[in-house]
């Protein structure tokens, strides 16, 4: 028969065993855990750059391509057709979003711009949160304020202005016009 010392030495191996087993396979499941992360990161990351070797080709190197051919449009062997369409781009650069949202206001086109005003209320101001939508002008809250134009808005709008013949800013709003080409198949 063990004594008591003995026993406590075995079922003490057995835990610290146990124990050791657990963190492998916990170091296992971080390990692959932290390699999926760098996978995605990666794969990421060549997705980016595959986006912008595509936009460099559809963008630039085939519209450029037909243009000095004399072409607007060119039919492949195996029957996709590539034809260049103008298309409209802007964004508001964040270090000029009040000249951008004056610009649009001085332009008439401030039916574009979305404001989002919010206040944070704490536990227990349910009420309060209740009576200031009903009186928020009234109440002198502090509160923020978020101004933005939806991307393809602006576009659209810098699409319509232009072809109105309307003065645009393009450079304000880090526009520009250009050429992509569409293949269908």
């Amino acid at each position: 028969m063990a004594s008591l010392d003995e026993q406590m030495q075995k079922d003490s191996a057995e835990i610290f065993k146990l124990d050791d087993q657990k963190s492998k396979s916990v170091a296992e499941l971080g390990r692959s855990a932290k390699n999926l992360a760098a996978e995605i990161a990666k794969t990421e990351q060549l997705l980016k750059d595959q986006k912008q070797k595509l936009r460099k080709i559809t963008e630039e190197q085939i519209p450029e391509a037909l243009t000095s051919l004399g072409m607007a449009s060119f039919t492949m062997v195996d029957g996709s057709q590539i034809s260049i369409e103008k298309f409209y781009s802007a964004s508001i650069p964040k270090d000029r979003e009040a000249e951008c949202f004056d610009y649009l206001r001085e332009k008439g086109l401030d039916d574009i711009i979305k404001n989002l005003v919010s206040v944070k209320f704490g536990r227990g101001e349910d009420e309060l949160a209740e009576r200031l939508k009903k009186v928020l002008s009234d109440e002198n809250f502090l509160f923020d304020e978020k101004q933005s134009v939806h991307p393809k808005t602006l576009g659209a709008t810098v699409k319509e202005q232009v072809e109105l013949g309307n003065e645009f800013d393009l450079q304000l709003f880090n526009g520009y016009i250009g050429q992509r080409a569409v293949i269908k198949t």
